[in-house]
């Protein structure tokens, strides 16, 4: 019997050359985008005034089973790519667990996190139409330091709506992405009609993925040769992340290992998306049946407590409507750690297979997060980011059943990043500052009000 390593990164030529497109295996589809004047499907060409004709093409794609990366985006994965399989011997060992533990770490590249991915494919397409430029949304800040770096790279220019109470919280990452000459302005801001409006309304708001969202939207449309490109939610991200997924079980099968869990941080669903891809495959079309959990906060439990409901993506209510598992646009979090995993909604993919009973979905509460992260920083050496520490939080929960029962089950979960730009965070953890923000159902019911009201 092979003795499995700590680490195990796969060569090159091992790396994935295509995409896998998920929702080619999936029995049923999402329900689809509608416009939301004429309350009619959204066509390819509708989005075309919004996103790149390509990435247009990927999000309506739901028939390609196989995706060819181009040689451009291949050629800028190498860079930091394959990332490696990591199996968490220490912290089995810490948990007295006979479950064995892997991770998938996709914090080894500058912007810290996995969303260089997608940033790097839709900067590529954008380069590749001839345009000036691209703007976006970011909450923690990964998806912003990532989309920098890749528009950098291509030469493009990048308008970045930050979410308020992460602009303030994450000072470092604002001066991360002036480094790659990203403008970033803090969201909701003066700077749009959407944002104004806001503003005018909540004169006190830190913001949210959804505010942020409408903002680059209409900076976007407003721009001349410029399009908006998303670092989570929607199909064509989840697509650019599978290489996660991929590059996970291809390592997992050189090691003759196959996971009983799959467990991702959910927020919009990119890093979740990406790792339970091949896996989802499996489950789809019977050749396995790994249990596959996301992890959410309980602070935005869109999948544990929200609605499958028709919704704006966005809170300036400037983007088409999404089936989805969603808080209601209107909805507020609170300006807590979670950073990237604050959004009203979930991926419509994701929610059709959580709805279908495909997936399961908790949520975790603050403190208890920052409690399995500091421990798992202690014996893995790795600082998580926080959204990546709420897989971790499953994981020690799943590890101890394993512990109660004797089973020595396989988990697999995915690191998403680092936490070395969430120091305020940990700082307030550390000091006994921080605390835990679960809404009520009334908080709840004023976001569901927010709905739109269709026919």
């Amino acid at each position: 019997m092979m003795k499995i390593p700590h680490r195990l990164y796969l060569t090159e030529d091992q790396m994935p050359s295509q995409w896998y497109n998920l929702r080619a295996d999936m029995p049923e589809q999402p329900d689809p985008m509608l416009n939301p004047g004429t309350g009619k499907p959204v066509t390819e060409e509708d989005l075309y005034p919004i996103f790149c004709k390509e990435l247009a093409h990927q999000e309506m794609d739901s028939t390609t089973r196989w995706v060819d990366i181009p040689e451009g985006i291949l050629e800028e994965y190498r860079i930091y790519r394959p990332s490696p399989l990591i199996r968490a011997y220490n912290l089995e060992q810490a948990l007295d667990t006979p479950a064995k533990i892997y991770y998938k770490y996709e914090g080894n590249n500058t912007s810290g996190s996995h969303k260089l991915n997608s940033a790097i494919a839709q900067a590529y397409y954008a380069k590749h139409q001839g345009l000036k430029g691209v703007t976006t949304e970011t909450g923690a800040g990964q998806w912003g330091t990532a989309l920098s770096e890749a528009c950098a790279f291509y030469g493009l220019d990048l308008q970045v709506y930050m979410v308020k109470c992460s602009y303030e919280q994450k000072p470092f990452r604002k001066a991360v992405m002036g480094v790659f000459d990203a403008n970033v302005t803090p969201s909701p801001s003066p700077t749009t009609e959407v944002g104004r409006k806001i503003l005018a309304e909540f004169p006190e708001s830190t913001g949210s993925l959804g505010c942020a969202i409408s903002e680059a939207v209409e900076k976007a449309v407003t721009s001349e040769n410029y399009r908006y490109v998303l670092g989570s939610v929607l199909n064509q991200v989840l697509l650019h992340q599978s290489i996660i997924g991929l590059e996970a079980k291809t390592a997992m099968d050189i090691l003759g290992e196959y996971p009983d869990l799959v467990i991702g941080c959910a927020g919009g669903g990119s890093n979740l998306g990406g790792l339970i891809a091949p896996y989802m495959r499996d489950k789809l079309t019977g050749k396995s049946n790994p249990r596959i959990i996301a992890v959410e906060p309980a602070s935005c439990p869109s999948f544990t407590r929200g609605k499958y409901a028709y919704d704006f993506c966005d809170t300036g209510k400037v983007t088409p409507l999404a089936k989805m598992y969603t808080l209601g646009n209107g909805f507020m979090p609170a300006a807590n750690h979670a950073g990237g995993l604050r959004y009203h909604g979930m991926s419509p993919l994701l929610s059709k297979l959580y709805h279908d009973g495909y997936m399961e979905a908790v949520s975790a509460k603050q403190l208890e997060v920052f409690e399995a992260a500091t421990l798992f920083a202690k014996k893995e050496t790795i600082l998580p980011a926080p959204e990546s520490a709420h897989a971790i939080c499953q994981v020690m929960k799943e590890a101890a059943k394993c512990r109660e029962s004797g089973e020595a089950k396989t988990i697999l979960f995915g690191l998403t990043g680092t936490g070395y730009f969430d120091m305020t965070a940990y700082d307030a953890f550390k000091s006994g500052t921080m605390s835990n923000h679960v809404p009520t159902d009334e908080e709840l019911e004023t976001g569901f009000a927010s709905l739109p009201k269709l026919g």
